[in-house]
């Protein structure tokens, strides 16, 4: 067996699983029952990546016999064989960065959006400034982000399933958000609904008249 087997790593599985999830944890602070659901699915899909990162590398496995007849020089029992897209496009380290900068932009994005969203929350207004004033839905969209970088870095058939599936239940789950901020909020939510997009960030200064930032109930999402 290689030096660098790299697998059958359970405490790296739950040590790696466990930072992250905390970690966006910290950022997110999850409260509703939509909130959870989407903080679930990403931690479904971070648990089901270091699982085959440092566990057993199930993709590998059911993959093994295709990989060995197109790619007879690639070496299926180390641990770098896991970086798929680089074994077949060819793709080596401008990838590798690639994800990295997508994860680490995911976790600004996530930061950004609980810092403006919780000082919203604390006064009792719809948070329309910073980030949210570019989009609705920073914090899926950060979700996603950090999802995408890691399919970049290490694709697995599980999380490849998991990742198309969690975009729409991210759709829905902000579909759902805007009916209650709508019902809350009224006129107000629909005119910044009207001038903000919802997942593509809006670039250039905004022209428009901004919203009023008036008091009203606390779940300000």
């Amino acid at each position: 067996m290689p030096d660098d087997y790299g697998y059958i790593l359970w405490l790296l599985v739950i040590l790696n699983s466990a930072i992250f999830i905390i970690f966006a944890f910290s950022f997110v602070k999850p409260r509703t029952k939509p909130d959870w659901r989407a903080f679930g699915g990403f931690s479904a899909f971070v648990i089901a990546l270091f699982t085959e990162m440092y566990g057993f590398p199930l993709t590998i496995y059911f993959l093994s016999g295709w990989l060995g007849s197109q790619f007879p020089d690639l070496n299926l029992l180390t641990h770098n064989s896991g970086h798929l897209w680089q074994d077949l496009v060819g793709w080596q380290g401008d990838l590798h960065l690639l994800s990295n900068v997508l994860i680490a932009a995911g976790f600004i994005l996530l930061y950004q959006a609980w810092r403006i969203l919780y000082a919203a929350q604390r006064e009792h207004r719809l948070a329309v400034t910073g980030i949210y004033a570019r989009m609705r839905h920073p914090q899926y969209l950060g979700f996603l982000t950090i999802m995408f970088g890691f399919l970049l870095q290490w694709p697995t058939i599980l999380t490849l399933i998991m990742f198309p599936i969690l975009v729409v239940v991210y759709h829905r789950l902000a579909k759902r958000e805007e009916k209650d901020m709508t019902a809350e909020f009224g006129d107000e939510y629909l005119d910044y609904a009207r001038r903000v997009p919802a997942f593509i960030p809006r670039l250039g200064p905004d022209k428009t008249s901004p919203v009023p930032n008036r008091p009203h109930g606390p779940d300000t999402r």
